[in-house]
């Protein structure tokens, strides 16, 4: 079975319906048919794609020159005998009736640009074919906005084609219908659609059709789970399995195109929809990354021999701001692949890692952009290990995607609970990868602790979050197994969970990762019930548990304490892998991490790390930052000078900061969760800790420290880390004439940091 056996059903049909067109023609209206009177064939038949149990849809033709009577003769000459062995869709009308059919019937002027001759007067045909996409084409501003509406409403009626475990082939999105509506797209002239790439897509859906016809002898579309099997066998598949991965893989290209014909459409209407739309400015996000027409593209000029970090950038910043990546794009990306350019040396690079983190931490966004690096087959580059995941069926109840979706799932989920933990880089990392052992007869947890430890040490991960990552993954399943299934009261229970997770930080890490996987299966494997009994293990071993989460103040050395002892402002910069180092001893003074924080911002110096802390009449301050896209070149006299300047007048800097937090607004941007501030006051004798867990933007850290510094609060040390798109700031503060603040004091400081961070 196959594109030959249903064209040759069409000719059939096509023979069929000349010999009785003839007879019919002939006796009822009295003409041999060859003027005035035709019959074409629309839809599935128009294409000649007829499957076994496809209805047969015709459209009679004439000039209204005959009168009802011998007219319906005529029709029911033609029709009746055709219920024999087809299911028959027809209707009657002039060339003028069709077209004011087609104006009113969204389903009437799609059918008709699959418009074709079968038999009598082959000029009433062509000219009805040509008006019907003539109109098509010149109505395209209020026929397509309608066309996405329909889709969306037979897309939450029949669900998803690459995800559903019955799936139905033609109205489930990604499925043949849609396939039609992406040619309907085409037709209208207004964006191109690259058909080409969906060629065999059409061909499997339709064999799948048509095998699943015949087997069952029935013209229903919906692929049922008892059929599988023996559909798989008669079209030669593996098993049902492969078929099924087959199913989702084609149906997740047609829903990737979809997806980005829509936005090409919109990028129209915009510059008033049609062919020649408005030119939009080129505005630069990143290191050699723009938006121009609302798409990520990587600037022209630029070398990826150079610049091999720049693919991973640009999903990063695709994500981040919500904007598909161009396809011109991604074909340089994958063109750099092949001629062996832009690839990532091992391990990689810190900027290459926080640039996968923060993809995967974008949330809802983020889903858009890994199936763009999936269909252009980007991500196999990166990480070969995706591939064997790539559309694998879960074929229970439990799961409701393919692998490779779930743990797409699991980071969106995971991205939501970035403030909750201490390590959102590697909570997003063990969320898109825990289920990496699928895809074997062995134990998938195992198995999985075993592949992700040489992909996280690849990607730059440290020998100690490497181990972390390895449990997460063997024991992603542990808690709420354990939570079900064990008597929480037992002290046996709980030493069971302590014996293979080592500290509170794990633990914390494996409470979000169980969530997150729960979430993501759906209301068939998680439930608030369930959420509740892991919740309380979780409590209940944490409570067992000592040590601390919270960064440690930073040590110094005889040589620091020494230097800390000058109280005099020094300023050493030095290269570094992420760009720059830059170590600053300052005497010390209100306000000081916020000073200097919005100096690097202004000569925009993108923080990436930071540990500072007063010893004696000094500050000693080390930075790590990687300059933003066009910095102007940074020296270690010119930074010393713009410290300077802020001491003398630090409204200048804030001047400056409110300008840049202008030319961010701008920008497009993504829903990110409220930024999280605690604070802890059993955590260190002499201080209190406050710590802040909120997405990375300009002048965070400045408006972090001019707050504390308001709230007459000194800020004695300070470790700033970004992973990702996200920041942890643990602060250790004390009063003006020292010691830690009180409870209330705390709580007032806190409120007041939240509040300038909204």
């Amino acid at each position: 079975m196959g594109t030959r056996e249903r064209r040759e059903r069409s000719n059939a049909s096509d023979r069929t319906l000349l010999s009785l067109f003839s007879s019919a023609a002939l006796e009822h209206l009295g003409v041999k048919g060859e003027k005035g009177i035709a019959v074409a064939a629309v839809g599935g038949y128009g294409r000649g794609e007829l499957s076994p149990g496809s209805d047969l849809d015709i459209l009679i033709l004439h000039q209204g020159q005959f009168d009802g009577e011998k007219l319906n003769n005529f029709v029911n000459a033609l029709v009746y005998p055709l219920w024999d062995t087809n299911s028959v869709d027809y209707s009657v009308r002039t060339r003028s009736e069709t077209s004011k059919g087609a104006s009113v019937d969204l389903k009437v002027a799609l059918g008709l640009l699959d418009l074709r001759f079968v038999c009598g007067d082959a000029d009433l045909v062509a000219n009805v074919a040509r008006d019907s996409v003539q109109s098509w084409e010149r109505n395209a501003r209020a026929r397509l906005p309608e066309l996405k509406l329909t889709m969306a409403a037979r897309h939450e009626r029949a669900g998803e084609l690459a995800y559903l475990l019955e799936p139905d082939i033609k109205e489930a999105r990604g499925g043949l219908r849609d396939i039609a509506a992406l040619r309907a797209i085409a037709l209208s002239g207004v964006v191109p659609v690259p058909l080409e790439r969906i060629s065999w897509v059409e061909s499997t859906l339709n064999n799948l059709r048509e095998s699943l016809h015949i087997s069952t002898g029935r013209d229903k579309d919906r692929l049922l789970f008892q059929e599988q099997d023996k559909v798989a066998a008669t079209l030669n598949y593996a098993d049902a399995d492969a078929m099924m991965s087959e199913v989702a893989r084609a149906a997740r290209l047609v829903d990737y195109l979809l997806d980005y014909t829509w936005h090409s459409l919109e990028n129209q209407a915009k510059g008033n929809f049609g062919r020649f739309s408005r030119k939009q400015k080129t505005v630069s996000v990143a290191k050699n990354i723009s938006v121009r027409d609302d798409e990520i593209i990587i600037d022209s000029s630029v070398s990826m021999i150079d610049d091999p970090v720049i693919g991973l950038r640009a999903a990063a910043m695709a994500a981040q701001l919500g904007l598909p990546i161009s396809l011109d794009t991604c074909s340089k990306i994958k063109d750099s692949f092949k001629s062996g350019a832009g690839l990532l040396p091992t391990p990689w690079p810190r900027e290459a890692r926080e640039l996968l983190i923060s993809l995967l931490g974008a949330g809802e966004s983020m889903v858009r952009i890994f199936e763009t690096l999936d269909q252009e087959e980007i991500i196999f580059s990166w990480i070969p290990e995706w591939r064997p995941l790539r559309s694998l069926p879960q074929r229970n109840a439990l799961h409701r995607h393919t692998v490779d979706r779930h743990l797409v799932e699991t980071a969106v989920y995971a991205g939501a609970l970035t403030r909750k933990v201490h390590r959102p880089d590697l909570l997003l990392f063990a969320a898109i990868f825990h289920d990496i052992g699928k895809g074997s007869d062995e134990d998938h947890s195992e198995r999985g602790a075993r592949l992700i430890a040489p992909l996280a040490t690849r990607i730059g991960f440290s020998p100690s979050d490497v181990l972390t990552v390895q449990l997460l993954v063997k024991h992603h399943l542990l808690l709420s197994a354990t939570a079900t299934r064990r008597d929480l009261d037992d002290p046996a229970t709980i030493a069971s969970i302590i014996d293979v997770i080592p500290d509170l930080n794990t633990i914390e890490l494996l409470h979000a990762l169980s969530v997150c996987d729960g979430e993501a299966t759906g209301s068939a494997g998680w439930s608030e019930w369930k959420a509740s009994l892991v919740s309380d293990l979780v409590h209940r071993v944490r409570r067992k548990m000592s040590g601390s989460m919270l960064a440690p103040q930073p040590d110094l050395s005889d040589a620091q304490l020494l230097l800390a002892q000058s109280a005099t402002l020094s300023v050493v910069l030095e290269k570094h892998a992420s760009g720059y180092k830059i170590e600053i001893v300052s005497p010390d003074k209100p306000g000081l991490l916020s000073l200097v924080a919005g100096v690097l911002n202004i000569s925009r110096l993108d923080v990436k790390s930071a540990r500072t802390k007063s010893h004696g009449p000094s500050a000693l301050m080390y930075w790590i930052v990687t300059p933003e896209p066009y910095a102007p070149e940074i020296t270690q006299l010119g930074l010393r000078n713009e410290i300077v300047k802020a001491f003398e007048d630090s409204t200048v800097i804030e001047e400056k900061l409110i300008a840049r937090a202008k030319i961010y607004a701008s920008i497009p941007s993504i829903p990110v969760p409220a930024p999280e501030v605690v604070f802890f006051n059993d955590a260190a004798t002499d201080a209190t800790v406050i710590e802040v867990r909120s997405h990375d933007r300009p002048g965070l850290l400045f408006r972090i420290g001019s707050t504390i510094t308001l709230a007459k609060v000194d800020i004695r040390s300070a470790i700033v880390t970004t992973l990702g798109a996200e920041a942890i700031d643990t602060l250790y503060v004390t009063e003006l004439h020292g010691g830690a603040l009180s409870d209330a004091r705390a709580q007032e400081v806190t409120s007041q940091l939240r509040l300038a961070l909204k």
